[in-house]
This record gives C-alpha cells, structure tokens and sequence, in this order.
C-alpha cells in the first residue's frame, strides 16, 4: 500500500454567520486518504473544539501526534476541518484588533497597538452560533460523501466539537456511521430550543443579558495561558513530553496568520496571540441528547476523556458552566454506547502520552465498534491498560 495522499481542500459554503451572511466563503479541509488501491473509502471527520484550530488539534507534525495521520495509515479516508473563525478557514471580523474582547486589549500593546476601545467593538456580536456550526459541519458532510461515493461518515470531535457533532448526528443519523467524542463539553443544562424546535432556534436573549457576554466576536489566548491551565492538569510522572508546550504554541501559531503578529511585551517583537471566535450555542442538553432516541442507538457513540480534566467536569453550581462527562452518558438513550476514564491523562491528552491510547481507541471503535473488546458500558481504564467497570 502506498503513504497516505495528503489533499488540502477549501470547500465553498455560503455562510448563514450574521457578520457575512449570504456570502461564498471557503472551509479549510485537509484530507490524509489512506484508503488502499482498489478498495472502497472509509471517510472520517474530525472536528476542533473551541479554541484550538483542527490542524494543530488532530495533524500535529510533531513524532507520532498526528491522530489524523495514524488514523489514516489504518487505511481509513480521514478529513479535518477547521469550522469559520478558526484556523485556516474564512474568518470575518477577526483580522480588526479593535474587535477583540474589551477586557483583554492590554494583550495587544505594544503589538498591533491598537486603540482603547471608545464606545466598543466596530463588530458589536457574536460570531458564530449552534445554526451556523451545523450548518458548515452539513457542507463539509455533503462534500466528503460527494467526493468519497460514501453512505455515511464517522464523526470524531474533541472537547466543544461536541456541541455540533451530536445534534448534528441526532439530527443526520442517515449520513452518520459513527459518533466518537474525546473530552466532550457537555452542560446538562445548556441553552434550551424555542419551544416545538428541537434544536432550530434558541431561546430570545433575556433584556438583561450583559453586552458583553456577547457583543464582541473574538477573544485572544496566550503561550502561558495554554501552559498555566496544562499545568493544573498534569498530575503523572510524564504525563506530557518536555517540550510539548512550545511544539503546540508553535503549530497554532502556523495556523493563525494574523495573530502571530499579535501579543508580547516589546514593539516589533510579537510572541503571537491566538484569535478564539466568540460563539452562542444551544440545543446541546439533558433534553435535547434523547431527542428521537438516535443517539445509542441509529448512532453508536464512544466517549473518552481524561480523568485529570478538570475543563470537562465542573461544579453543578456553575449554571450554564456546568460541564458533566457521566451525565451525558447517562443521557444517552440506547445501548450502544461507551465511555472511558483514562489515568493520567487532562483535557489536552491529544498532546500528552496518553494520545496513543487515544488513537488506537479510535481506529478500534472505527473498525469493530469495540474498544478493548467492549461494546458498551463505562469504564476507568488504569495506567496499566486494566479496566473497571464504573457502573
């Protein structure tokens, strides 16, 4: 068999954001095909979650941290996609520093420089919303299928992906193999659905709801704010390489051409910073996961997360922050599901040692719908590999 062919694809859609809403705009797709000659293709998606672009998240070029990679050299048809607003995708209303959230315009002095914020943002909203992920997570589906001659995709997200690949699945289970979730952003009780909806339109905004919660459409983050909230993470004896830091700063940075030029303390001298869209999402919840009862059953569905991370699991008294793994495992209606708690692993195990069990997970869960030989139930799994029942 030949190496994986590597395609880089930017895939027109026309966006339904209301910054540019009606107009043709290109989503960044990068395809590593390792089907075999001959052989029917076995297409996978990959989705990034809140603020890490997909290449650096899943086609890490660094030893063998590519998942996209791996997943691939399994002989399976893998793409990544990077949703608008992030990475290599179009991003609109983002390359104006002046619309970068207002707590945080210190982080643009002395580089670009830009301008105290008299009277707000030249973009005062939002990005994204829940409708405008589902719909680009459609084209991209609609794409992949169109050029693989495939039925079905198998979807595989991290952390806030989460949010689209489950309505989107309980709302496509005909497209969807598969649904695999690493580290999955679930709030029991997230934004609800107007009323007879399901999923098509949130709740109006109370009067009340703060501007600033959602007048601006990006945030930054920072090299040591990556390390700093990594750090609280690591719990193990090499949990995480040496290093690890600098090689993924390094790879988001490639993917952000506007804000390597962003952040640090010395004029002419950026150390880069990296731009977050700022979402409104809903339809992902206690209510809505049961929705049609798809999910476990027309869409099997693995989970696994870390046990150290602490992003995904989160005090119940945190409201709309309130982040449970257990509880959308629980919220899952049929049977086929799995879920696992990895040792010695935190939110950014696609980073850490614990990646490799990570990958092979995937490829096993792709091609049997097992995962070390279970086919459903809920498991820790120790630092040795052995696994206990957590039901």
């Amino acid at each position: 068999m030949a190496s994986p062919v590597l395609t880089d694809h930017h895939v027109p859609h026309v966006s339904t954001i209301a910054a540019n809403k009606g107009e043709m705009i290109k989503l960044f797709v990068r395809e590593r095909n390792g089907t075999p000659d001959g052989q029917p293709r076995r297409p996978v998606l990959m989705l990034h979650g809140r603020s890490c672009p997909a290449l650096a998240g899943f086609d890490l070029q660094y030893k063998k941290y590519s998942w996209a990679e791996e997943l691939a050299k399994a002989k399976f048809d893998v793409f990544v996609m990077d949703l608008q607003g992030s990475g290599r995708s179009t991003r609109p209303m983002m390359a104006d520093p002046r619309n970068v959230n207002p707590t945080q315009q210190a982080l643009l002095k002395p580089n670009p420089n830009a301008q105290v914020y008299e009277g707000g943002p030249l973009y005062a909203s939002q990005l994204n919303n829940s409708q405008s992920d589902w719909d680009e997570v459609e084209t991209v589906v609609n794409f992949i299928l169109d050029t693989t001659g495939a039925a079905e995709v198998d979807l595989i997200g991290w952390s806030a992906a989460s949010q689209q690949l489950g309505p989107y699945a309980i709302k496509n289970p005909g497209k969807v193999r598969s649904l695999f979730l690493l580290a999955p952003i679930f709030p029991p009780n997230g934004r609800k659905s107007a009323p007879g909806t399901d999923f098509d339109a949130p709740v109006p905004l109370p009067v009340s709801t703060p501007a600033a919660a959602f007048g601006f459409p990006m945030s930054v983050s920072t090299k040591a704010g990556l390390e700093a909230v990594w750090e609280k993470e690591l719990r193990c004896t090499d949990q995480r390489e040496a290093g690890m830091v600098d090689v993924v700063w390094k790879a988001i940075m490639e993917n952000d051409e506007v804000g390597v030029n962003w952040g640090g303390k010395v004029a002419g001298a950026p150390e880069g910073l990296a731009r977050v869209r700022n979402s409104y999402w809903w339809g992902w919840n206690s209510t809505t996961v049961p929705l049609h009862e798809r999910l476990g059953n027309d869409v099997p569905l693995c989970i696994v997360y870390g046990a150290q991370d602490s992003t995904v699991n989160t005090s119940p008294d945190l409201g709309l922050l309130y982040f449970s793994v257990p509880e959308l495992y629980k919220a899952i209606p049929g049977p086929d599901k799995l879920m696992f708690r990895l040792a010695c692993a935190g939110h950014q195990v696609p980073w850490e040692r614990e990646a490799k069990t990570v990958h092979r997970m995937s490829e096993h869960w792709l091609r049997f719908g097992k995962v070390e030989g279970a086919s459903s139930g809920s498991y820790d799994r120790d630092e040795d590999g052995v696994l206990t029942p957590m039901e």
